[in-house]
């Protein structure tokens, strides 16, 4: 069964970081697309940056150049490197696996439980 759960989240002062880790088990790993999706109250899911097997990335325009989006397949672990963070970016942060590549659509067959991120100004 695939599972996948999220750490990292915290809160910060805005121009601040933060790394989210997105642990994997139950399937090959790296044979799976993946992406990180955020929610904020009263807000639709989003998503945020995406990577596929092969290592190339898609993100969504207000992050990039700020997120960076990573996994490590001898870990089972993805990542999401969040620098610059702004209050904008507070959400709930989830990762998402699939074998079908939904580039940053939340189509995503498997989801973590989340983990929270709270930027103050």
């Amino acid at each position: 069964q695939v599972q996948l759960v999220e750490s990292g989240g915290g809160s910060v002062q805005a121009g601040g970081s933060l790394r989210l880790s997105c642990a994997a088990s139950g399937y090959t790993y790296s044979s799976y697309y993946m992406g990180w999706f955020r929610q904020a109250p009263g807000k639709e899911r989003e998503g945020v940056a995406a990577i596929d097997s092969d290592g190339s990335t898609s993100y969504a325009d207000s992050v990039k150049g700020r997120f960076t989006i990573s996994k490590d397949n001898a870990k089972n672990t993805l990542y999401l490197q969040m620098n610059s963070l702004k209050p904008e970016d507070t959400a709930m942060y989830y990762c998402a696996a699939d074998r079908i590549f939904w580039w940053l659509l939340p189509r995503y067959e498997h989801w973590g439980q989340g983990t929270q991120v709270t930027v103050s100004s």
